[in-house]
């Protein structure tokens, strides 16, 4: 605030930096920024995010009663605040918001605003939401080339008419969270070939086929360049892929692949020759049912040869993994077997299977490992946890650099393993932070 008083150059610099990226932490602070773009609506014209993704609306009000008779966030404020920030490029949602998206407010961001690239709903739920949306994507919406990516990770009550009516809208589309909704074979197959997606997330979504899935991943112009791709499930209550459709999958997967989810999905041996070409460029994989830990250590070393000549010739042609995190949350108790994990054959938790550097490991299997930490720090390891996921972390070697995480296609985010695609460059937390690390799926 004090270099606003220091000269003209430095009050329009810092202007623009105070107000380019606007983040709401409550209502009180949402109506204090929207009394001074409305005080002065040149403002407005700097703003380029709008993020809620930190909104908690506790953090004022004890009860909902409160809330409402304060009238700090409405429909109708957030409306006019939108008409008040023209420029807007990016607008993060969440689900304690969601009553306050009305038709009018959604009408305005997908139609009213030529700069928008970015969307997000993630946990939109309420009938209010539902109703508002229900009835919009009803109108006759002109193509959006502007909004590239989307994410409505579990909108779980928008029906399946909603995503068959919009999504054939976005001829630019690059990220596509759709995890846990009701979105249908045809509104996938509905996404303009001119989309170019390299984030697409399909977890959880039940009404999908594997048969119109393997069709979009291999034929599908929008899907041939992909870095993140989710096809996870839960093995307790659904399976998207059995073993023949991971067989028909593997080999058609892009090499620009970084981070890939099989998470649910039925699995045997034969996967692992399939998937060691995509572990020479993956970084992030989760590993289906099915599978035995001896079977997955075949990802990290060449098999037993027959003979010497063959061993010489197996280690001249064999390339090193660029795995840094493994997920083997759907190896539940009985089925990862824990004393060849820490033995001498398994090269997992070994020094040669760098960069490996963090295993996922499912909930039962994390709290027997969190009893023996002694033997876990003797290899090497510690353990890590946020809400209901648990990881094993390789301990970075005394002198060496450590490898934060970042990278430029998780936009922001440090930590791997994440369950949402991110839409905006922005640190992650709030309850983006939740939905992306803190939860199954």
């Amino acid at each position: 605030m004090s270099l606003l008083l220091t000269s003209r150059s430095m009050h329009h610099a810092t202007l623009d930096t105070l107000y380019r990226n606007i983040t709401i932490p409550h209502s009180k602070i949402f109506h204090k920024f929207l009394m001074h773009i409305s005080q002065k609506q040149a403002l407005g014209t700097l703003v380029k995010r709008m993020d809620f993704c930190h909104f908690n609306p506790s953090q004022l009000f004890s009860t909902a009663a409160e809330r409402l008779q304060a009238k700090n966030l409405t429909s109708e404020t957030l409306l006019r605040c939108l008409e008040l920030t023209p420029g807007l490029k990016e607008f993060l949602a969440q689900e304690y918001i969601d009553d306050d998206l009305s038709a009018d407010v959604l009408r305005k961001l997908f139609l009213g605003l030529d700069n928008l690239k970015a969307l997000d709903f993630c946990g939109c739920t309420s009938a209010k939401f539902r109703e508002a949306f229900t009835s919009v994507s009803s109108e006759d919406w002109p193509s959006r080339p502007s909004i590239e990516r989307l994410s409505f990770h579990k909108c779980m009550t928008l029906p399946a008419t909603v995503f068959e009516a919009i999504l054939p809208r976005f001829p630019r589309l690059t990220h596509l969270d759709v995890a846990g909704t009701r979105i249908t074979d045809t509104a996938l197959m509905s996404i303009p070939e001119t989309a170019w997606l390299t984030h697409l997330n399909l977890a959880k979504c039940t009404l999908l086929s594997a048969e119109t899935v393997l069709d979009f991943l291999t034929n599908h112009p929008a899907a041939r360049e992909l870095v993140f791709l989710s096809l996870a499930a839960d093995a307790r209550t659904d399976q998207l892929f059995g073993p023949e459709d991971i067989s028909q999958l593997l080999p058609v997967l892009p090499k620009t692949l970084k981070s890939l989810s099989l998470k649910g999905g039925k699995m045997d041996e034969s996967h692992m020759e399939l998937l060691r070409p995509l572990t020479k460029h993956l970084e992030e994989l989760a590993i289906g049912r099915g599978v035995t830990l001896q079977q997955i250590n075949r990802l990290f070393v060449p098999d037993e040869p027959e003979d010497e000549t063959e061993d010489i010739e197996m280690q001249v042609d064999w390339v090193p993994h660029t795995l840094k995190y493994l997920d083997l949350s759907d190896m539940w108790s009985g089925e990862l077997d824990i004393t060849y994990m820490f033995g001498n054959e398994c090269a997992i938790l070994k020094s040669f299977s760098e960069p490996l550097a963090v295993v996922e490991l499912a909930e039962d299997i994390f709290k027997r490992v969190n009893k023996s930490l002694p033997v876990l720090e003797q290899v090497g390891w510690r353990t890590s946890e946020c809400g209901v996921r648990g990881w094993m972390v390789r301990q970075a070697a005394p002198g060496l650099p450590r490898d934060d995480g970042r990278r430029g296609w998780k936009m922001g985010a440090e930590s791997w393993g994440m369950r949402k695609i991110p839409v905006a460059n922005v640190d992650v937390g709030g309850m983006y932070g939740s939905f992306m690390f803190g939860r199954k799926l």
